[in-house]
């Protein structure tokens, strides 16, 4: 543990990505000296995205990790601390809240803002990973434009497997659902949805066994049936559509959070169940996960935190 002072913070940025950016740049601007633990993937999940053409402000599109360079760029032009640390354990019973990053070094803040996001779940099956960016996916409203007239598959059972896969075929040439059950987990509603679609197919009993690629872009997958025989399917675009797990360990019996481990906010605030900590971003939002409202949470929770803080002096 360092034996040195602890450094005090108005605001305390856990986490980066559009949703700690963007909060940084409103809580800079309100002169609320802002300090980041951007974490070990500063900017989040869209600096493993290639091309962004849904953000608004970027006719031609963007790269991912430019986008972020942008908003990172632009939140310390106004005064936001970035440091490239992990955050290891807070304690929030009390304020000034205390926070400890990698190597013991200690902080304490006025307010905290929890922007960690999600992290999309993977079968990690062989080129999974290899080809992220470059027709695998976890984001068919982020990425289905890219596969217009291409064959794509979705991987999963629920309502946001069914969802992506229909949402897709505005796009694709056919769809390909691909679940290791014989029956699906999705709502009656999504299920009809998806049997009427001309363009979905669903692959029963069916598990990814490898991701196929010719080391530039997705070709096809590997498949086993129910009965272990293993077959290619060829195709441009792979979906895991399995779920996103909430980076909440850190706050854990802290913070209320559902049953998924999303952090529950006030609504119509960013208010956490602590007075003083707010959360914004995909670690708060189960339902859309776009950037665009990452980053509104993200103002959101600085003026939030600002309004919170001016209450106080008062």
């Amino acid at each position: 543990m360092s034996t040195q002072s602890a450094q005090h913070h108005h605001v305390f940025i856990i986490g980066s990505g559009p949703a700690g950016f963007t909060a940084g740049i409103y809580a800079a601007r309100a002169n609320l000296s802002p300090y980041m633990a951007a974490g070990l993937q500063p900017g989040g999940q869209l600096t493993t995205t290639s091309d962004v053409e849904n953000f608004p402000g970027f006719p031609e599109g963007v790269m991912g990790p430019e986008l972020m360079a942008h908003m990172q760029a632009q939140a310390e032009r106004f005064g936001l601390l970035v440091s490239y640390t992990m955050v290891e354990r807070v304690d929030l019973r009390a304020r000034p809240f205390r926070i400890w990053e990698d190597g013991g070094v200690e902080h304490t803040a006025d307010a905290v803002i929890i922007s960690t996001g999600a992290t999309a779940k993977y079968l990690d099956v062989p080129g999974e990973q290899e080809y992220l960016g470059r027709g695998v996916s976890a984001c068919a409203t982020c990425d289905g434009f890219f596969f217009r007239d291409k064959v794509v598959a979705v991987v999963g059972g629920g309502d946001s497997a069914v969802e992506e896969a229909t949402f897709l075929t505005k796009f694709a040439s056919k769809v390909y659902l691909i679940h290791r059950r014989d029956q699906l987990r999705a709502s009656k509603v999504m299920q009809e949805r998806a049997f009427k679609n001309p363009k979905i197919e669903i692959l029963w009993s069916t598990q990814v066994r490898e991701v196929l690629g010719n080391g530039a872009a997705v070709t096809g997958l590997r498949l086993a049936g129910a009965d272990g025989v293993e077959r290619a399917l060829e195709l441009q675009g792979y979906f895991s559509a399995i779920g996103h797990k909430p980076n909440t360990d850190l706050f854990q019996g802290i913070l209320d959070m559902n049953d998924v481990g999303y952090l529950k906010v006030q609504s119509p605030s960013t208010a956490t169940n602590i007075p003083g900590v707010f959360a914004a971003g995909d670690v708060a939002d189960p339902t859309y996960r776009q950037a665009i409202t990452a980053a509104g949470m993200g103002c959101a929770a600085a003026i939030d935190a600002e309004r919170w803080l001016e209450s106080r002096e008062g």
